[in-house]
Order: structure tokens, then C-alpha cells, then sequence
């Protein structure tokens, strides 16, 4: 045996027994010490680390996905030899993670385990609606589950980490990746958040179905000017603390294990070098425990920023809060030197190793490193039936019933339906964007869908119709990422005459219409929201027919939907619904299923409304009308009504629901009371349904201006026909409370408006006072 090994065999050695002591000294301690005996271990290895281990540990590469027996021989196999790695994302798969996990803990010095991370966003390989798609469930149970689920999974495939949920607060549908979040509401947003830490974590990190969860994009992310992805966010401190920064702090709050800095820049300094926000923000004032990583590569950005070269942007990410650099490497490669030049100090780069050893222990792996390896696992817990059977269920809670007149919907299965579109028989796209791990060639299509809920003797009829675009460019980018959608040869008159000729056999049209998977996600904005020019020439063609048309619409972000709205009996908002589309699609239109899914996310008559949200503010000079006329002089377009097509809040049922009976417990509440906020809902149509009952509250008067309506309570009931339930939500003093001027969390005395009903827009009204003691 060589000098070398036998060095080793100590190192490993000391480890064990520091470790251990540190077992039997913190054996003894309660439940609420339990950091205690970690920091004892970490204590313990940062003892026998060099520079450059430590180093390593903040170092986190893409991987890519490796054979077996391939990582060893690869650079990133040689950087995890010799401790200059922390952990690895964008790998799937036991065998390939246990190989390389065997590098750390074989053949590294200090065999420290690795974490490994993957975007498991919504859902892994069964994959659910998309974040945006799920948020219209308003169910935090059903999303809550998702998250558990998705964890399941993931974890039987050697993921330990998933850089979810993102919580980013959109107004703008520009932006692309408003598909990932939950839309404009803090409230809602905010309970979303908490719902998705819980489910992916559970109580206790250290059990083998469970992930580190990473809330993302710290922050403000969801804001940038123009709604174009990456591009500058600037705005007021007090519109941070009430309107962008609560649903992160609900993620903090409940617990989370990582936070990602975001792309943009906040105050003139990126957030991945913006120390107000990472340390006096997450740390001080949230009291945040965990690490901090970087985004891909957003270390290196912060050059083109224009704030310094690798060397000083690293060091400015590390002394702002950062503990861990995703790609850039620009940590491996000169935070060495900066630390000789005193640029960043041994105290500071300590915090940040410890932050992520902290980590590997609070997920167990320094008990067991290859604890996520059980090829059994993932023989049996992944893409099941029962898993399947489950997104399907998730899928049809999501869909949001935008206009259905004459009760076009719910089709019979007995009907002859033409179903027409290019977005009918394109499995690939159904699952969404940011679905990596999904087997998109095993999602159900629209078309698979219909055809198999509507049994044997069904009759219908398909045809493309039209392609995504005219411009097939544009179709290229639309359709990158696996999201294929061959485009069709024919011409668009051809294409189109197919579609009518099967249109006039038929006693139904399903026009399945909308964005591609991919027209939406990051790097994915849009200047023109609406549904491209080819398929809105192919649906006047079927509406020409004089044959009822439902529009259901594929879509990552809200749309300018204006001439559809007027035109179409029937439209139908499923998003991308994940690995179980078609067959969820089909439990809706076919009524097997009651539509009960409420926007998250305002949509707008028109572009140039954007930013449109339905908690704005008031001016000076508000219209206060809602017929569409123009008036001279008050705040209102001479081209455009003031009002959204849909607001947030909106969506219909196959049934009806009546609100009546708003009632207080008391005119008056001080700081330490209570009001109940009650009201009978009535189911008066003729389908058993779901209602999402929503409470909203204004300020009248405060010490600065306060929106006209902000969401601080709902509940989804179910009622049967002809049932009336009485709903009941209760008020303190917390639900009041906003940032003021110096960002003091107060709430203020004076009167306030209390609403209850079906959307943002359409409710009944009250009022109480909040009195001074």
C-alpha cells in the first residue's frame, strides 16, 4: 500500500470519528436542538478541508446525462476526485448517479457525498399542468400533493435537490415564464408557495421520498421592462414588500432549504451580487438558514452587466450572500485569488461551505450518500398507473371554462365530433414547458384522448387544419426541445378545405388551438399574445360552417383572446396539462368532469393594457364606468375599454352559482378581535359542481395609497344541485396589515370594504371599521 492510501485511509478515518463524537455529544439533545450536532460535524470537516475543498464545494457544473462507467474518465469526474465539486444538476437516473456518487466517496480525499439536482418543475416523469395551469385549481391540497408526488419520484431516481417552486409575481403575460409561476396575486401566490415547500420536503428531509425544495427566482424576477425574459426590473421598495416579495418569504417561512438568486438586477446591482437582498433581506429580516445558489451561469452574467470581470463578480457574489456558483465556475477559478488578496475574507467563504454541508446532512447523505440509489425504487415508483391516474385528476381541476353559450358544453360522447387543429394530435407538446424528465412520446394527446373516452362506436373525424404559423420559422423556434409539430406540405387552402369538409359531417367542431409548448418558458416572449394568424383564419373557416365550435385553447401565459371571445360559443382554457392531457381534456368536454378552474392571472382585451392586474391602484381621475365609453379628461384609452376580457378570479361551470346573504359578525374590529365574513352559496344550475367562494378587502383610506382590491381569503366548496352551504372566513388584524412608507409591517385604522364572491369582478359587498383601542 502507498504512501498516498494509507494518508487516505486516516483522513477518512479522522472524519468518521469526528463525526461520530459529534453523534454521541449531540445525542442527548431535544428535538428543537437538532442544528446543534450538525454544526458540530461541519465544524469538524471544515477543520480538515483545504482552500481549495472548500472551494469545491461551492462549485456546482451541469453534468449532462453519462453512461455508466463514463463519469470517471470525464473532466467533471476528475474535478469530483479531487474535491473540487459540490454537487451535480441535469443527471437522471440511479445507475448514473450512484457511479458517480462512488467518485466522491471512493476516490475523493474527504469523501464528501454530492447533491444532486434536477428541474423537477411540475412534476418529474409524470408530469402535471403546468405551474400556471395548476395555480387555477386554487386547491393547495391537490398542489400540495403534486409536489409530494413529484418528489416521489425524483427521489426514486437518485434526485435529492429541485429548483422549484418558482414564485415569481407576473402582471406582465409578455413574459414567457409566467407559465411557471402562479400568477399575479401575492395571497394566493404566497399560499402556493407554502403548499409546494411542504409537498416536496415533507417534515422531515432526511426520509428518502422527499427533496430539498430551492424557491426561485430571488427576485422580483417575474417584472422585467417590456416583458422581455432577463431584461432590467426597476421599482419601489413598498411595491417589493406588499406585491412581489410575499410569496418568497411564505417559501422561507415554511421552511425552505435553498433560495436561487434571480437573472435581473434590483436597486442598479444584479441580484446574484445585491447584498441588501441576499443578506439584510433573506437572512437578517426573514432569518433564512439555508444556502444560496446562483442561477445557471448568473455568476459570469453579472460581466455583461457591467459591474466587473469573473474575478471581482465572484467575489462580489460571495461577500453579497451567494454560497453556490451554478456553471460559471467562476468561484473554482478565482476565489482563491481573491481570498490571497484579501478581497474576500476566511470567515465569509467558511459561512458558505458550512451553508452547503449543512445541507448534505440535514438530506442524511453523510449517513448514507447513496441513500436515493434503490434501483428497486425506481423500478416501481416512477410514471405508474396510479401516479397517471392522479395527473389526470390534477389536469381536469386546472382547466378554466372561459364562455360556453347555449351550453354547447359538455358534449355528448354520442355526438359525430370533428376535431381540428395542430395542436389535436401533437402528444410531444402536452406536457408543457420545463418538463425534462416527462416520456413525452407516452402523454396523451387530444385527439388519443377523445377517441378513447368516447369509446368504440363514437364517431369522429380529424384534420390538422392548418400549422402552427405561416411562418415557418417561427415554427422552428416554437416548436424546439422535442416539441416537434411536422409541418404539413399541403397548403393553407387545402389544409383548411380538410378541416371543413369534415366540419360539415359533423355535429360538433373541437378547434384545439393556442401557443405551442415551447412559444411560452424561458426565453419565450411574446410581443403579439394572440393565437397566431393561420389557426384564427382556420377557426373563422369552421365557424363558417354554422356548425357550434369549441375553442380548446393550448396556452402558457394569458392571451389576447378579443375576436374569439365574440365569435366562439364555447372556449375552454386546459394550458398544458401534462402527462394525462388528452384523457382530462376528454373528462371535461364530455362532462364526466364539471369545470371548476379560476384564473390566477388576468387576461387582457389588448396588448397595450400590460401591465394588467386586477389589485392596481386608483388615480386621481379614475373612469368609474364599465360600459366602454371614452371620457375626456379621466384615466382611460381612446382606443380601448379600461376592464380585462377575463379577470382574475373568473371562471364558469357547466352549473351556476348564486351568492346571497353576506353577512359580519360585527361593524368593528380592533387588534386583538376577530370579524367572521359569511355567505350562502347556492348551487341553482343543474350539474353538481365546484365553487371557488373568494373574499377581497379594500382599504379606504391609508397612509399610502392602497389598492382597490386585494384577495385575503377563498375556499373551494363542492354542492350538489339545488344545495346552498353557508361560507364563513374570519378577519384579524393580520389580514390588514401592508408595508407603509418606511416599511413597517402596520395595519391602520379607518373603514374597509369587504367583498365576497365568483371572481375579482363580479361579488357582493360590505363593510366594518378597524377602531383604534
Amino acid at each position: 500500500m502507498n504512501k498516498k492510501s494509507i494518508n487516505n485511509i486516516l483522513i477518512l478515518f479522522l472524519v468518521v470519528f469526528l463525526v461520530s463524537a459529534c453523534d454521541k455529544k449531540g445525542s442527548n439533545n431535544s428535538k428543537s436542538d437538532n442544528a446543534t450536532p450538525f454544526n458540530a460535524k461541519v465544524d469538524s470537516i471544515l477543520k480538515l478541508m483545504t482552500v481549495e475543498e472548500k472551494i469545491g464545494q461551492l462549485n456546482l457544473p451541469s453534468a449532462g446525462q453519462f453512461t455508466t462507467g463514463q463519469a470517471t474518465n470525464s473532466d467533471i469526474g476528475g474535478k469530483i476526485e479531487k474535491g473540487l465539486v459540490g454537487g451535480l444538476f441535469n443527471i437522471k437516473s440511479v445507475a448514473s448517479i450512484r457511479d458517480i456518487q462512488k467518485i466522491a466517496m471512493e476516490k475523493s480525499r474527504l469523501k464528501i457525498p454530492l447533491i444532486f439536482g434536477m428541474d423537477v418543475i411540475h412534476g418529474y416523469e409524470t408530469t402535471f399542468p403546468i405551474p400556471l395551469g395548476l395555480s387555477c385549481s386554487w386547491d393547495m391540497e391537490l398542489i400540495k400533493k403534486t409536489a409530494q408526488m413529484a418528489a416521489q419520484e425524483a427521489s426514486a431516481d437518485g434526485i435529492n435537490w429541485t429548483f422549484s417552486p418558482m414564485v415569481d409575481i407576473s402582471r406582465d403575460p409578455r413574459w414567457g415564464r409566467v407559465s411557471e409561476g402562479s400568477g399575479e396575486d401575492p395571497y394566493l401566490g404566497s399560499q402556493i408557495a407554502r403548499a409546494m415547500v411542504h409537498g416536496y420536503q415533507g417534515d422531515d428531509l432526511t426520509k428518502t421520498n422527499t427533496l430539498m425544495a430551492c424557491v426561485k427566482h430571488f427576485a422580483l424576477y417575474g417584472a422585467p421592462e417590456a416583458g422581455r425574459d432577463y431584461n432590467t426590473v426597476d421599482m419601489s421598495r413598498i411595491r417589493m414588500y406588499n406585491e412581489y416579495l410575499p410569496p418568497y418569504k411564505a417559501a422561507v417561512d415554511a421552511g425552505v432549504s435553498s433560495v436561487m438568486a434571480s437573472f435581473n438586477e434590483i436597486d442598479g446591482i444584479p441580484a446574484t451580487g445585491n447584498k441588501w437582498l441576499l443578506t439584510n433581506v433573506l437572512r437578517d429580516e426573514w432569518g433564512f438558514k439555508g444556502f444560496v445558489v446562483s442561477d445557471y451561469t448568473g455568476v459570469q452574467e453579472m460581466i455583461a452587466h457591467g459591474v466587473g470581470d469573473l474575478q471581482q463578480v465572484s467575489a462580489l457574489s460571495l461577500n453579497a450572500g451567494l454560497d453556490m456558483d451554478m456553471v460559471s465556475e467562476g468561484f473554482l477559478t478565482t476565489l482563491k485569488k481573491s481570498l490571497d488578496e484579501g478581497k474576500i475574507t476566511m470567515i465569509t467563504l467558511n459561512a458558505a461551505v458550512k451553508r452547503i454541508l449543512l445541507a448534505k446532512y440535514q438530506l442524511g447523505l453523510f449517513d448514507d450518500p447513496f441513500k436515493y440509489c434503490d434501483d428497486n425504487r425506481a423500478k416501481t415508483e416512477i410514471f405508474t398507473k396510479e401516479n397517471r391516474a392522479f395527473a389526470r385528476e390534477v389536469a381536469s381541476q386546472s382547466m378554466v371554462l372561459l364562455k360556453n353559450d347555449n351550453q354547447v358544453l359538455p358534449i355528448k360522447k354520442s355526438a359525430k365530433i370533428a376535431i381540428v387543429g395542430p395542436l389535436a394530435n401533437t402528444k410531444e407538446n402536452m406536457p408543457g414547458t420545463w418538463s425534462v424528465a416527462t416520456p413525452k412520446d407516452k402523454s396523451i394527446s387530444l385527439l388519443d384522448g377523445i377517441k378513447e373516452i368516447a369509446g368504440e362506436n363514437a364517431s369522429i373525424l380529424y384534420a390538422k387544419g392548418s400549422n402552427l404559423s405561416y411562418d415557418e420559422n417561427f415554427e422552428k423556434i416554437a416548436t424546439m426541445f422535442g416539441k416537434e409539430i411536422p409541418r404539413d406540405g399541403r397548403t393553407d387552402e387545402q389544409l383548411r378545405q380538410e378541416a371543413i369538409n369534415i366540419a360539415s359531417k359533423s355535429d360538433v367542431i373541437i378547434a384545439a388551438l393556442g401557443e405551442s409548448s415551447e412559444m411560452s418558458g424561458e426565453s419565450s416572449s411574446r410581443t403579439n399574445i394572440s393565437i397566431p394568424q393561420a389557426q384564427k383564419d382556420l377557426l373563422q373557416a369552421l365557424l363558417s360552417t354554422g356548425k357550434p365550435v369549441v375553442l380548446v385553447l393550448f396556452n402558457g401565459r394569458p392571451l389576447v383572446l378579443t375576436e374569439e371571445s365574440k365569435s366562439v360559443p364555447a372556449i375552454l382554457d386546459v394550458w398544458f396539462s401534462g402527462s394525462e392531457s388528452g384523457h382530462a381534456i376528454a373528462d371535461v368536454l364530455f362532462g364526466d368532469v364539471n369545470p371548476s378552474g379560476k384564473l390566477t392571472a388576468t387576461f387582457p382585451r389588448s396588448v397595450g393594457q400590460i401591465p394588467i392586474y386586477y389589485n392596481h391602484k386608483n388615480t386621481g381621475r379614475p373612469l368609474n364606468n364599465k360600459d366602454g365609453k371614452f371620457v375626456k379628461f379621466l384615466s382611460n384609452y381612446i382606443d380601448e375599454r379600461n376592464e380585462p376580457l377575463y379577470p382574475f378570479g373568473f371562471g364558469l361551470s357547466y352549473t351556476t352559482f348564486d351568492y346571497s346573504h353576506l353577512k359580519l359578525s360585527s361593524q368593528t374590529l380592533n387588534k386583538n378581535g376577530s370579524i367572521d365574513v359569511s355567505v350562502e352559496v347556492t348551487n341553482s344550475g343543474n350539474y353538481e359542481g365546484k365553487e371557488v367562494v373568494q373574499l377581497y378587502l379594500r382599504d379606504l383610506v391609508g397612509s399610502v395609497t392602497r389598492p382597490v382590491k386585494e384577495l385575503k381569503g377563498f375556499q373551494k366548496i363542492e354542492l350538489k344541485q339545488g344545495e346552498t352551504k353557508t361560507v364563513t372566513f374570519k378577519l384579524t388584524i393580520e389580514d390588514l396589515k401592508f408595508y407603509n412608507s418606511n416599511l413597517d409591517f402596520v395595519a391602520e385604522p379607518g373603514k374597509f370594504e369587504v367583498f365576497v364572491g365568483t371572481n375579482s369582478d363580479t361579488n357582493i359587498k360590505s363593510d366594518f371599521e378597524l377602531v383604534k383601542d
